[in-house]
């Protein structure tokens, strides 16, 4: 009998996967690559809300956690994965430049917030009012560690690469059983795809849609991250990522011009240089209506789990909710309620 079945191989799948790992336990993983929102993300992790200049929830705590957890992966699969990568906010006032010394005066942002302006060197973007510095960020080649972990599972005989069949799946008091694999427990890491899911399926996983642009533009020559109304992501070799669109309503897979439209418009606002379009994502991100992740336990079936509802921050907080969620399986360690699935399921 196996320890975990898990179903679903976004960050969250992936962070829980690594609990396995550390803790010798023994598994098995159900992917069929058909959600897509960790692999087409930015791959910035930021504990500040650039918006607002507010910190992200649990920022600090994230920000530990996750530091550690993807650089242990990077040696692990001994491959570069993590960059370390300057946020810099462009500021659109004198207004704004007064708000962001504001913040950095709070006791949680003066370690992320730079309370030195950045003035601009670069004759390709429009920057009137300088730049604000988030500090203790960078840039994670989620799409690559995924795939590259991934290829260890399958070197293990341990990845199925096809779609869960739920109504095989049969239940007992101590163990559960799926087309003769048993196993103590499953957790299901599905992202908005938990929307098909008979056990999990009424959860508030609202979902919300991003879609990205891939450009290429020799003359940009930025090797921070740019943020104004959109993200500018160097990704190296001169291409960059822009973005990101948040569509409440579409909650297909394609791409679709309207939002390329929306981010050239965006981009076009501060970018001056030529570039090129090479290509263009898409991925319904798992958002909840309270803003939280949802972890946990079936109320009614004590050896199904969920992991879900990361949002937009899953690179930060998908290592820490994976922790709490095998304490809590493991080690009978009690789940904050503000992230317990019970707030919705009784």
């Amino acid at each position: 009998m196996l320890d975990y079945i898990i179903v679903g191989f976004g960050l969250s799948g992936l962070a829980f996967v690594e609990q396995l790992e550390k803790n010798n336990k023994s598994y098995v993983v159900f992917e069929d690559s058909s959600q897509k929102s960790s692999r087409v993300a930015g791959g910035l992790y930021n504990p500040v809300i650039l918006k607002r200049f507010t910190p992200a929830w649990q920022a600090i705590e994230q920000v530990e956690t996750a530091g550690a957890f993807y650089k242990n992966i990077e040696k692990k699969l001994n491959q570069p994965l993590v960059f370390e990568l300057p946020i810099l906010r462009r500021f659109n006032s004198v207004e704004e430049q007064n708000v962001w010394f504001e913040a950095c005066d709070k006791p949680i942002l003066e370690r992320f917030l730079s309370a030195e302006l950045y003035e601009n060197t670069n004759n390709a973007l429009d920057i009137p009012y300088q730049y604000g510095k988030v500090k203790h960020t960078g840039r994670i080649a989620i799409k690559k560690l995924l795939e590259l972990y991934l290829g260890v599972i399958d070197q293990k005989k341990s990845l199925f690469k096809e779609s869960f069949d739920y109504a095989a799946l049969s239940t007992t008091p101590n163990y559960v059983e799926y087309k003769g694999v048993k196993a103590r427990h499953v957790i299901f890491t599905e992202g908005f795809g938990v929307q098909k899911n008979p056990f999990f399926k009424d959860l508030p996983i609202v979902g919300n849609k991003g879609e990205y642009i891939i450009i290429e533009s020799k003359a940009l020559k930025v090797t921070e991250a740019i943020k104004s109304s959109v993200f500018i992501i160097p990704l190296g070799n001169d291409i960059y990522k822009v973005g990101a669109t948040y569509n409440n309503h579409d909650k297909s897979v394609e791409v679709t011009e309207r939002a390329k439209e929306e981010l050239i418009e965006k981009l076009e606002r501060f970018l001056k240089v030529p570039y090129q379009i090479i290509d263009q994502v898409a991925g319904i991100r798992p958002t909840v209506k309270d803003r939280k992740p949802i972890l946990g336990t079936h109320p009614k079936f004590a050896n199904l789990h969920i992991l879900n509802g990361m949002g937009s921050r899953g690179i930060l907080i998908a290592p820490s909710m994976a922790q709490n969620l095998f304490a809590y399986i493991e080690k009978d360690v009690p789940l904050n309620k503000e992230i317990d699935v019970k707030r919705f399921m009784t």
